[in-house]
């Protein structure tokens, strides 16, 4: 419920601070007053796009503040889902607007996006205004009356989900029809492309190594020459190193029993011979392995063109690149080979989607079919005292195919004269007909959800006197259920019956034109009544008039 409300150079507002009481309030003033800015400071806190032009002239920030009382609704898990300090005794709503156009929103003090200030405003104020009498045309809000009636928002969710399988199996299906359809027309193009790729019996790793071979076996004759003068430099009769470094070894041995330091340089020497002779005999051997074949060397470069040519071809790296394309290639055949049994698999997952999908509209069907019978029943109760004795209310169903809300397509129809035939309620009904009949509905819905506050802005259009006075007493009811129920009116019928009134106005300062909102009691109350019925010249009799009203 609605606490208090603090605005703060807000177009012509400068500052505004209001407290609001339970049950029925009404707020009057004269068309221009103010009451659409205060509907729109609202509006703000509900979420809606912000406009730096909003800001009064002068001022560099608006802040507009809403204070709630939620400890009776149940709203706990809104707070603790988003990590918000549940404050249930006076939940704080804020939001900002700088001239520079930047928007900032606080639920009790921590910045949210405003995409969660528009879910819990949703939670908290319903504004119903003049041009959602449109609504009453629309399939979507028919539909979910009758859904809030039926109480089936479980059923809806279980729908929602068989649904979106249902879309999910038959997508995949159309899908793998459209690939199968597509890899049928390239089949023998793919099966071309294998078969050229299983034939060169590739081996991972096989272009490294080829490589490695090409590159040696082209340069033979320059490792051969290089290998042969570093084995003669090492091994050669009387002049090789090693033969030379056994020698010197020798010679320091022969010394070493009057030069004991001669010992240890032939050890050194010693080592140093064993690691040469070592290696002087390994490069013998490479020099035994070097035999050119100019065959070989054609077939090593022949197999590395048929591989560069088909990394070319099929625009890949390297060999294992071409294993994973001809493996992937392998499949897409046998998905083309084995496709009626893929298909037969995917149609059966289908079939039973939709099954499912069916029984869950079937559930909502005859939820909603039970519903709308309860609606007709009531709205007839309801319209009857508003001035319509003829009134018939019907909804009519009708089955269509699955759709995110179900099978079912709904029709409001109305008829407020026994000659004439139902219609869909937007066609024949009157502005005023309209309003009784959005009027009767939202009460209804109030029963069946529990939202603290709601907002009438003129749901009076059209009607006046005594159907007025029946609006007025329905909005008094719907304000006993631990709900707050705000009117918006020019009709002194309706203000009369208020709990709480309230008036918005203008008042002309040095420093430009400000809207003031002030509550009404005693004898300004009964003024303003007054005015209502008789205009600026309030008569005496005018005033008798409203202070039999607020006898009321």
């Amino acid at each position: 419920m609605l606490k208090q409300l603090f605005i703060k150079n807000f177009t012509l507002i400068d500052t505004l601070d209001i407290q609001f009481n339970p049950g029925f309030s009404v707020i009057t003033g004269e068309t221009g007053a103010g009451k659409s800015i205060i509907l729109g400071a609202i509006g703000l806190l509900l979420g809606q796009r912000a406009d730096s032009k909003a800001i009064k002239a002068g001022a560099s920030k608006c802040v507009i503040e809403a204070h709630f009382d939620l400890s009776r609704y149940a709203m706990a898990d809104f707070f603790e889902q988003n990590d918000i300090e549940y404050e249930p005794d006076d939940c704080i709503i804020r939001r900002e607007l700088s001239a520079s156009g930047k928007s900032r929103a606080f639920i009790c003090d921590t910045p949210v996006p405003l995409a969660l200030l528009k879910e819990i405003g949703e939670r908290l104020i319903d504004v119903h205004s003049q041009h959602q009498n449109l609504l009453l045309g629309k399939q979507d809000f028919q539909l979910e009356v009758v859904d809030i009636i039926a109480g089936d928002a479980a059923e809806l969710e279980q729908y929602g989900e068989a649904y979106a399988s249902y879309l999910d199996a038959r997508k995949a299906l159309a899908d793998l029809r459209e690939a199968i359809e597509r890899d049928r027309q390239n089949a023998d193009f793919l099966r071309f492309q294998h078969d050229e790729l299983a034939g060169a019996r590739l081996v991972d790793g096989e272009q490294e190594e080829l490589e490695r071979k090409s590159d040696t076996m082209s340069h033979a004759e320059e490792i051969k020459g290089a290998l042969y003068e570093a084995d003669a430099r090492l091994s050669a009769e009387g002049s090789g190193a090693v033969g030379n470094l056994r020698a010197a070894c020798g010679q320091l041995e022969a010394i070493a029993r009057v030069l004991p330091e001669a010992d240890a340089l032939a050890s050194r020497l010693d080592s140093a011979y064993i690691e040469l002779k070592d290696i002087s005999e390994e490069i013998s051997r490479l020099l035994e392995g070097i035999d050119f074949d100019p065959a070989e060397l054609d077939a090593v470069n022949s197999r590395l063109d048929t591989i560069y040519n088909l990394e070319k071809k099929y625009h890949c790296q390297t060999v294992a690149d071409l294993l994973a394309r001809q493996a992937e290639l392998k499949v897409q055949l046998e998905g083309i080979d084995n496709s009626d049994e893929a298909l037969g698999e995917l149609q059966a997952r289908l079939d039973e989607s939709e099954r499912k999908c069916n029984d869950c509209a079937a559930v909502l069907t005859s939820l909603r079919a039970e519903a709308a019978r309860r609606i007709e029943g009531e709205m007839q109760e309801r319209l009857v005292p508003l001035g319509m004795p003829n009134v018939r209310f019907a909804i009519a169903m009708e089955r269509e195919q699955p759709s995110r809300n179900g099978c079912d397509r709904v029709a409001f129809l109305f008829s407020a004269n026994k000659s004439m035939p139902m219609q869909p309620v937007s066609q024949v009904a009157s502005g005023g007909e309209i309003a009784r009949v959005m009027l009767s509905l939202k009460a209804m819905i109030s029963g069946a959800v529990k939202l603290p506050t709601i907002i009438f802005d003129e749901i009076d259009t059209g009607v006046s006197g005594k159907i007025a006075e029946k609006m007025a007493q329905i909005m008094q009811q719907m304000g006993r259920a631990d709900r707050q129920v705000i009117s918006i009116t020019h009709l002194p019928q309706i203000a009369a019956l208020g709990q709480t009134h309230y008036k918005v106005y203008k008042e002309d300062t040095e420093a430009g034109t400000t809207s003031r909102m002030v509550l009404l009691d005693g004898e300004a109350r009964v003024r303003e009544v007054a005015q209502m019925l008789s205009g600026s010249d309030i008569t005496e009799a005018a005033i008798n008039n409203a202070k039999e009203l607020l006898k009321k």
